[in-house]
């Protein structure tokens, strides 16, 4: 037998099942303007202009998000000829005026146009011209902060590629390296530069270079939560900045010059597929002792090792002396690459007591 609160004339199971419905409404409207305008508290605007907006970033209304659902289909209590004859201009090709948005962040929200927005969407259209006003966060989250720093850094600059960070202060450090890249294309030139020329010289000369270096060098793989542009500023940044001192080592400056322009010039000399990998070799020893029985099969398996250069079966305290060759990413440490692969591909080896690794510091070597 079902029991009652005394709150409420409903079985608990009817009280549940009345909330998933509720649920199940709320996420067939779309997002209305107004709750989210005032959540993010955005009313300073600015004019956008007309553009190409993507229909997935198109999430909700401004006056009518209960009329359509989630994914822009008109409510049974719409008419549907109005949509009908929409649908039909479009596949005839005819122009139509571009749809009115409001925008808060990355999502937008329809001014004027639910029709067209919906016919598009039904006919598969991947987006649309609309014009365009923003309304900007100002509560000082730092998703909300990061935006705006994103947004004056693509007002300044104008740049035609997006160039996504993910911590507060690294735009206006990019805005800092065009600001001097400008005072140096003056100088050199002896010409006054507009800033969106000085910008668009630096993404195309400095960024861009040093941005094809990090992916050729795959380093991004060991930051999935960072981007390209993360590295970027990270290391530039430490290396033009700062100076600051390396601790695994110098092959960074091999590379790429501890000097912004003179990294430009060094660039300017090549190209896209020849800009060199962020990579370095290190040279290791690994000295061992194996029982005896096993000595002569671990020289054949260990010579099969691709990073294993010389392979020496020796008399004295160790038994066998192994040459290797690993290569490494700039911003990853000798100790750990060394470590890692003599762990896993010698120290496991049947047969194998002791390992003792030697790294070279300076080295002489005659030619044969």
């Amino acid at each position: 037998m079902d029991t009652f609160s005394s709150k409420s004339t409903k079985p608990g199971w009817l009280s549940k099942l009345g909330l998933f419905r509720k649920h199940r409404r709320k996420r067939d409207v779309l997002k209305s303007f107004k709750e989210d305008q005032q959540r993010e508290a955005a009313f300073d605007t600015r004019a956008r202009g007309i553009r190409p907006v993507a229909l997935n970033q198109i999430v909700g209304s401004v006056g009518r998000y209960l009329d359509f659902d989630d994914s822009f289909n008109p409510k049974q209590h719409i008419p549907q000829d109005r949509l009908q004859a929409i649908k039909n201009a479009m596949r005839g090709g005819k122009s139509l005026p571009p749809v009115k948005l409001y925008q808060i962040k990355d999502e937008y929200y329809v001014l004027d146009g639910n029709h067209r927005i919906a016919a598009a969407k039904e006919l598969g259209w991947q987006d649309i011209d609309a014009r365009i006003v923003e309304f900007i966060p100002s509560k000082n989250t730092i998703e909300n902060i990061l935006y705006r720093e994103k947004t004056e850094f693509e007002d300044r600059t104008q740049l035609p590629a997006t160039i996504r960070l993910t911590e507060i202060g690294q735009y206006p450090y990019l805005l800092k390296q065009i600001a001097d890249h400008k005072l140096y294309l003056e100088e050199e030139s002896e010409n006054s530069i507009n800033f969106l020329m000085a910008a668009k010289d630096w993404y195309r000369s400095i960024f861009s270079p040093m941005a094809a270096i990090i992916e050729k060098g795959r380093i991004i793989e060991s930051f999935p939560q960072r981007t390209l542009a993360d590295l970027y500023t990270y290391i530039s940044y430490y290396h033009w900045d700062q100076g600051r001192q390396r601790r695994y080592g110098i092959g960074i400056d091999q590379l790429i010059p501890n000097n912004m322009e003179e990294f430009r010039r060094k660039m300017a000399e090549k190209k896209g597929y020849e800009y060199p990998e962020m990579k370095r070799s290190i040279i290791t020893y690994v000295l061992m002792t194996t029982k005896a029985k096993n000595e002569y099969k671990l020289l054949d398996k260990l010579f099969e090792l691709k990073e294993v250069k010389e392979v020496h079966s020796v008399h004295g305290s160790f038994d066998i002396i192994v040459k290797i060759i690993l290569t490494r990413d700039l911003l990853s440490s000798d100790a750990e690459i060394i470590g890692r692969f003599v762990h896993e591909n010698i120290r496991q080896m049947p047969g194998v007591i002791t390992t003792q690794t030697l790294i070279p510091g300076r080295s002489k070597i005659k030619e044969n």
